[in-house]
């Protein structure tokens, strides 16, 4: 499945957080640009980094018919914020929530002394942890999309987070996961902690994703210091054969 994100509602002239607003397109349309697949209406990163489509703006009426083209005929796709009618010939497949949340000033990174930066050589371990705790979609080469670290108790990866969406002037923190044997050890959070104080290094900001049911993970991330921005609404829809 593939994710589309609503065009920003606000200037990011007047507010800098607006570009959250549509994080996969300012990611793919600035620091991300590299990955970018498409157009200047739908553009999508390559299938094997990221499930991500993000649309400029739904005010264009060609943007059905570039985003159909992009991921081709009876596709599943995923719309992040789009709550307006489909057009015929396309299914509805579902739908749900999100929850943005960013950083604030009660958040106090800092670095894990235990944690590794993991690369390609690491990427069938990080596709096995992700596949053991579900933190969300990732692929083969998700781990070009930023920083990434784990945890290794006795040889074995057991924790790992990483960067991922990355709008200007923000970066996502993500793919937290950890075993279900080393939990409770307080790994989770300071992975975040350290994922996040790299990213203020750069003179970026931190923010996260959750699904609005994962109240214990949103609960977590609150208190260290991650506020409530927005929920994202999604609609998982296919395109016309």
């Amino acid at each position: 499945m593939t994710s589309a994100d609503l065009a920003p509602t606000a200037s990011t002239a007047d507010d800098p957080a607006a570009v959250l607003d549509n994080a996969a397109w300012h990611s793919l349309a600035g620091p991300h640009a590299h990955f970018a697949i498409g157009g200047d209406l739908v553009r999508r990163y390559p299938e094997d980094v990221a499930p991500f489509v993000a649309v400029r703006t739904w005010d264009e009426p060609e943007v059905w018919d570039a985003l159909r083209d992009l991921v081709g005929p009876g596709a599943e796709v995923g719309l992040s914020g789009y709550e307006g009618e489909i057009p015929d010939g396309w299914e509805f497949l579902g739908g749900g929530e999100g929850v943005q949340l960013v950083e604030t000033a009660a958040l106090q990174p800092r670095p894990f002394e235990e944690a590794i930066e993991l690369d390609a050589g690491d990427a069938a371990e990080m596709m096995a942890i992700v596949e053991r705790n579900q933190p969300g979609p990732f692929r083969p080469r998700t781990h070009e999309l930023g920083r990434y670290i784990g945890i290794r108790r006795g040889g074995r990866l057991v924790a790992m987070a990483g960067e991922r969406l990355h709008p200007t002037g923000w970066t996502e923190i993500s793919a937290v996961a950890v075993d279900e044997d080393h939990r409770r050890q307080g790994l989770a959070s300071r992975l975040v902690l350290d994922v996040a104080f790299h990213i203020q290094q750069r003179g970026d900001r931190a923010m996260m994703h959750a699904a609005a049911t994962n109240v214990g993970a949103i609960a977590a991330y609150e208190r260290l210091g991650f506020a409530h921005r927005r929920v994202n609404r999604f609609a998982a829809i296919r395109t016309p054969a």
